[in-house]
């Protein structure tokens, strides 16, 4: 495959920021900005990483120890603290960066809305304090179901919070580029908004993995996964619904399992199923997922399954579930299925908040095998097609640009 990598005009930026969550810690995109960091720090240009992390009580940040030479971490904000914003701003300045790549979506920073919102007021204030800044945005507020991803809880609220999306747009387009990894995000920004700093930049294979075997493992039983953070539109009871209807149809070799968290707007949302499904033996909660533990938790998967009711764009988890070659369940929503076939994915689909429809497509893909591999294969040519090392590479050359006409 051709390299993204272009001919450099200029020397790259050697000390480079990145405002991220990352683990231990288990806010949003902690996974993409653990791959996303230590993919920067291995690149032979860059000289130093300075991470702005999230402060959490799982600990401090936890880099590949093959990166942690260069890799400074710097725990400088706390989700739903009102003042991210400034106190980032101020270890930026600090930390003498010569450019800094913010790893967002619109709840980065707090699920509460005064928080939340105020932490997406830095790229404006990096940029405008004069650090070259970046923004990989993952979600566009314009394409969220406010009411139904738990930012609010009428109609009218959902309205106010729209247009206060759409405001905070506007503030993070004022970073010196925006990178999407959706061409109709892309298209989108710059119609509606006028935006002439958004970038397509691939969203990256976190990992060079060899070619995984496709189809279903050979096992007693047959796994069902499904992996999240749970409560908001992401929600399992319809998925659990549905493997009691296919445990009642007689498929008596499966096993459900629930791997993930509770979303931070819905604490307890999983004990709750735990307890209504108490009587279903073949159900697993994993509970939080360590990175080193995810290969093995897809590649003894059957199938995976996306029991959600609305989207905020691109999925991460479908990223991963294609780069172990595992088929998907997932539901018919149509900007979704829009955004997921125009990265080259693949699914069963079904009809959200349906168990009979879920179960229904869970069969076509545990039943034939063959159908099963052809989904993991496609799905796995979807992740892996550009590795996370040439998507740093594409933006090295970007920063490279801002750092050398500044």
């Amino acid at each position: 495959m051709e390299s993204l990598r272009p001919t450099p005009a200029f020397d790259v930026p050697k000390r480079i920021g990145v405002v991220s969550a990352f683990p231990p810690g288990r806010n949003s995109l902690n996974e993409f900005g653990f791959h996303f960091v230590n993919h920067l720090a291995a690149n032979p240009d860059v000289e130093s990483v300075v991470l702005f992390a999230d402060d959490t009580e799982a600990g401090h940040p936890k880099p590949l120890p093959a990166n942690q030479s260069k890799i400074e971490s710097v725990v400088c904000w706390k989700f739903n603290d009102p003042t991210n914003a400034a106190r980032i701003a101020r270890a930026v300045r600090a930390a003498k960066v010569d450019a800094v790549i913010l790893n967002l979506q619109f709840a980065t920073f707090g699920d509460s809305k005064i928080p939340g919102g105020l932490g997406l007021l830095l790229p404006s204030l990096l940029r405008r304090a004069g650090t070259p800044t970046a923004v990989v945005l993952h979600n566009l507020a314009d394409n969220v179901d406010m009411q139904d991803a738990g930012f609010a809880d009428n109609p009218a609220i959902a309205k106010l919070m729209s247009l206060a999306g759409r405001a905070l747009t506007k503030v993070i387009l004022d970073a010196d580029y925006v990178a999407l990894t959706i061409p109709r995000y892309v298209e989108y920004l710059r119609d509606s908004y006028g935006a002439s700093n958004v970038v397509l930049a691939p969203h990256g294979s976190f990992e060079e993995i060899a070619e995984p075997t496709f189809g279903i493992p050979t096992g007693s039983t047959r796994k069902i996964l499904a992996f999240g953070k749970w409560g908001t539109y992401k929600t399992v009871d319809v998925l659990v619904d549905a493997f009691r209807q296919l445990i009642a149809r007689g498929y008596d070799d499966l096993e459900l399992v629930i791997a993930g968290t509770d979303s931070p707007n819905s604490p307890g949302y999983l004990a709750g199923v735990a307890a209504g499904c108490a009587d279903l033996t073949n159900v697993t909660f994993t509970g939080y997922v360590e990175e080193e533990d995810v290969e093995q938790l897809f590649s003894e998967s059957a199938v995976t399954a996306f029991p959600y009711t609305s989207t905020t764009g691109s999925s991460g988890v479908l990223h991963q579930a294609g780069s172990y070659g595992r088929s998907a369940v997932l539901p018919a929503i149509g900007d979704f299925v829009e955004v997921i076939e125009e990265e080259g994915f693949i699914g069963m689909y079904f009809e959200p908040g349906d168990a009979t429809s879920l179960a229904d497509s869970l069969t076509k893909l545990l039943d034939d095998d063959s159908l099963n591999a052809e989904h993991g294969q496609r799905n796995y040519l979807a992740a892996t097609g550009i590795p996370m090392a040439e998507v740093i590479d594409w933006h090295l050359i970007h920063l490279a640009d801002l750092t050398n006409n500044s």
